[in-house]
C-alpha cells in the first residue's frame, strides 16, 4: 500500500543529483576574471581568438584556471587578483596594438569559482540583479509617432519618384501626420494613380478624399504594416544599444523591450552614470564611397602615401583599403537592409531598400561605375569601419542587393550591421538609478538571512509539532529550496532582491502542503484507521486540496508575471518556478521519505506525527507514537487512534 516502486526512487534520485549538480555554482564564490569582447560591430570575437588568448597568456607565463568562449566573448578566470592585471596587461597588449583605436575591450570581470567541468555541464551560477551588486538602471522611452514619421517621409519621396517614372501629373505630394496625401486635378488622373500605387505599395491603404476643386488620395499604411514598422524600430534600437553597451564590457548587461514602446537597460558592475549615459545615446552613421582602386592607391596599400582625396580604411578581414573622401550615399537614405539569397545564384545576400532621393543617387552613380567597388562605412565616434565593399555589376535603383563569398549567417550579420548603425526612432531616459556595490552585498547578506531563518524557523516548528513527519516535511522543503535553485541556475535567471524575497515566500507556502497532508493523517488516525491506512488516505486526500490552493496562487502568479514589470516580474518568475516546486517535493518526495520508513512494515503499530487530539469527557488525549496499546479500553470504535481494538 505504503511502497513506491523503484523507477519513482530513480526519479526522486536523479532530480536530487541534478539540483545539487546546478545549484552547487552558487556556493563556489567569485574569482577575478578577464573578460574579451568586440569593440567594433566588423570585429567578431570567434574560436580563432580563443586560440590567439590561450597563447599569449601562455607566452606571458600567466596559468589561468580555464578559458573559455560562450559565442560573444572569451572569459579567463584567474586565481588572484595580481594575476588578473597581468593578464588583462598581456592580452591588451596582443589584441591592440594600437592602443587609441582598440578593436577589442579587455575588461576585468568576475566569475565563479566552480570547477571547470561543471562549467562544461552549463553549471553556472545565477547572475546577480542590479540590487544585489550594485550599477545603474535605464528605463527608456521609444517614441513609435517618430518611427512611423520617418516611414512616412520615405513614402513621400517614393511615391513622388514613382509617379514622375510613371508619367502621372499630380498637384502636390505632402505628408500630413503619418499619412500622405497627393492632389490631382480630375478624378481620372486620381483613380489611376490610386491603382498604380495601390500594386506598387501594398502595405498602404488608399483613400480618396474630394475638398472643393482638389481630388486628393490619401495613404496611410495598414495597422498591420505599421505594427511592423515599430517593432522593427524597437528590435534595432535594442540591436544598437546591444552594439554599444559592449563597449563598458559590462560583463552580463540586460536590455530588453518592456511593453510595446519601452527598454529595460541594466548594467551591472558599472558605477559610472554618466560614461554609460554616452555611450548609450551616441549617434552612428552610415556612408556609401567609392573604392579608389588607381595604381596610387594600389601603391598606398603597400604602406605609400594615401592620394589626394581618398582615406585609408580598414574591411571586415583586417585589409586595408582606399576609398574616396566624397560621400555617394548617408545612412539616411537607407529605409531597410534584409538578409536573403540572390534570385540567379541562390547565394546568401543582403538586400538593400533606399528612398527616393537616394534611389537617384545610386541609379546615376552605378551606372557610370559598373564593374567598380562601393565600399559601405559605419562611423562611430569619428572612427570608420567598412562593413563591405561589393562590386557592382549593374545599374542599380532602389532596392539592390550585395552578394558574393559570404555565408548565410556573414549575410545576417552584414544586414544586422547596415540597420543598426544607429538608433531607428528616438529614446529618452525616462527613469534613472544608480545602486553602489557595498549596498549590493549588504542586500545579498540581508537577503540570504532571510531564506536562512524563515527555514529554520520554519523547520524547529514542524519538528516539534509533528516529530518524525515534521522532519520528513523539513527533508521536503529543504529539497523544493534545492531543486528552485538549480532551476533558477539552469535558466540562467537574473537574481533580484524581490526574487530572494519570493524564495523566503515560496519556503513559508510550500510547508502549507506538508502541513495539510500531516492533518490529514492524524485525522484518519481519529477516525479510527490503521497506521498504513492513515498515511495512505493522508495523501491521496489531501492532494485534491493541495492542487486547488496551488493552482490559484499560481494563477496570482501568471498575472504578476503578465501585467508586471521590473521587480514585480522578477518576483514572479521565482513565485511561479517554486509553486511547481513545491508540488512535486511536498508530495512526491515527502511520500517518498515516508513509505521508506514506514511502508515496509507490515505490522505498524504505531506513527511518530505528534498531538493527536480526541475529544472525551472534555478533556484532550495525545499521543507522540500513537498505538492501539496507548488507548484507554473505554473509548468508542470511532475514537480509537491505530486500528481496531484489541
Amino acid at each position: 500500500m505504503n511502497r513506491y516502486p523503484l523507477w519513482k526512487y530513480v526519479i526522486l534520485a536523479v532530480a536530487m543529483v541534478i539540483g545539487l549538480l546546478y545549484a552547487g555554482p552558487n556556493l563556489y564564490g567569485e574569482a577575478p576574471a578577464v573578460q574579451v569582447s568586440s569593440a567594433k560591430v566588423t570585429v567578431k570575437v570567434d574560436a580563432a581568438l580563443l586560440t590567439r588568448v590561450e597563447q599569449t597568456l601562455a607566452d606571458a607565463k600567466v596559468a589561468p584556471d580555464f578559458v573559455q568562449f560562450d559565442g560573444a566573448s572569451i572569459k579567463v578566470r584567474l586565481g588572484d587578483t595580481d594575476t588578473q592585471k597581468r593578464a588583462k596587461d598581456a592580452i591588451s597588449a596582443a589584441l591592440n596594438p594600437d592602443p587609441t583605436n582598440p578593436s577589442y575591450i579587455v575588461a576585468l570581470n568576475l566569475l565563479s569559482r566552480s570547477p571547470a567541468w561543471m562549467a562544461k555541464l552549463h553549471a553556472l551560477p545565477m547572475y546577480l540583479g542590479l540590487d544585489l551588486r550594485g550599477g545603474v538602471h535605464f528605463l527608456m522611452q521609444v517614441d513609435m509617432k517618430a518611427a512611423l514619421t520617418k516611414k512616412a517621409d520615405a513614402m513621400t519621396g517614393d511615391i513622388r519618384t514613382q509617379l514622375r517614372d510613371k508619367n502621372i501629373r499630380h498637384a502636390g505630394i505632402s505628408r500630413e501626420g503619418n499619412a500622405v496625401e497627393v492632389r490631382f486635378r480630375d478624378t481620372a488622373t486620381l483613380e489611376q494613380a490610386r491603382g498604380f500605387l495601390s500594386d506598387q505599395l501594398s502595405d498602404v491603404e488608399w483613400l480618396s478624399v474630394s475638398e472643393g476643386a482638389d481630388f486628393k488620395l490619401k495613404g496611410q499604411l495598414k495597422p498591420p504594416a505599421a505594427r511592423l514598422v515599430q517593432e522593427q524600430a524597437l528590435k534595432q534600437n535594442i540591436t544598437t544599444l546591444h552594439n554599444r553597451v559592449n563597449e563598458l564590457g559590462v560583463a552580463e548587461p540586460v536590455i530588453q523591450q518592456q511593453g510595446l514602446d519601452r527598454v529595460v537597460v541594466q548594467l551591472p558592475g558599472v558605477q559610472d552614470t554618466a560614461k554609460a549615459k554616452d555611450i548609450i545615446g551616441r549617434t552612428a552613421t552610415l556612408e556609401m564611397r567609392m573604392v579608389n582602386d588607381t595604381a596610387e592607391a594600389q601603391a598606398a596599400l603597400s604602406g605609400g602615401a594615401v592620394p589626394f582625396g581618398s582615406e585609408r580604411y580598414l574591411e571586415r578581414n583586417g585589409a586595408p583599403i582606399i576609398v574616396y573622401r566624397q560621400v555617394v550615399l548617408t545612412g539616411d537614405s537607407l529605409t531597410d537592409a534584409q538578409a536573403g539569397f540572390d534570385n540567379q545564384t541562390q547565394e546568401p545576400a543582403v538586400h538593400l531598400t533606399v528612398d527616393a532621393k537616394g534611389a537617384r543617387i545610386v541609379r546615376d552613380v552605378t551606372r557610370e561605375n559598373v564593374g567598380k567597388r562601393m565600399a559601405i562605412l559605419l562611423f562611430e565616434k569619428g572612427k570608420g569601419e567598412v562593413v563591405t565593399a561589393p562590386v557592382i555589376r549593374s545599374e542599380l535603383g532602389a532596392r539592390f542587393q550585395i552578394s558574393g563569398r559570404m555565408s548565410t549567417q556573414e549575410a545576417n550579420d552584414t544586414a544586422l550591421l547596415l540597420r543598426a548603425g544607429s538608433l531607428a526612432a528616438p529614446m529618452e531616459i525616462i527613469e534613472e538609478r544608480t545602486i553602489g556595490p557595498s549596498l549590493g552585498a549588504e542586500n545579498i547578506s540581508k537577503g540570504f538571512n532571510s531564506v536562512v531563518y524563515g527555514f529554520l524557523a520554519i523547520a524547529a516548528f514542524m519538528c516539534l509539532y509533528y516529530l518524525l513527519f515534521g522532519l520528513f516535511s523539513t527533508l521536503a522543503l529543504g529539497f523544493n529550496l534545492l531543486l528552485l535553485v538549480s532551476v533558477l541556475s539552469m535558466l540562467q535567471a537574473t537574481l533580484t532582491l524581490p526574487g530572494m524575497a519570493a524564495i523566503a515566500l515560496t519556503l513559508g507556502m510550500a510547508i502549507d502542503a506538508n502541513v495539510l497532508i500531516n492533518e490529514r493523517v492524524r485525522e484518519e488516525l481519529r477516525n479510527g484507521a490503521s497506521p498504513q491506512m492513515a498515511i495512505h488516505a493522508g495523501y491521496e486526500r489531501a492532494f485534491a486540496t493541495i492542487l486547488d490552493s496551488n493552482i490559484t496562487t499560481l494563477i496570482a502568479g501568471l498575472a504578476l508575471l503578465a501585467f508586471g514589470s521590473g521587480p514585480v516580474r522578477g518576483f514572479a518568475v521565482v513565485h511561479c518556478l517554486g509553486i511547481l516546486t513545491s508540488m512535486f517535493s511536498a508530495v512526491m518526495f515527502s511520500r517518498g521519505l515516508v513509505n521508506l520508513w514506514y511502508g515496509r512494515q507490515k505490522k505498524l503499530k504505531s506513527v511518530s506525527i505528534g498531538q493527536v487530539w480526541r475529544p472525551q469527557g472534555g478533556s484532550n488525549q495525545e499521543s507522540a507514537g500513537l498505538s492501539p496499546e496507548s488507548l484507554p479500553e473505554a473509548l468508542p470504535e470511532d475514537s480509537a487512534a491505530t486500528g481496531p481494538k484489541r
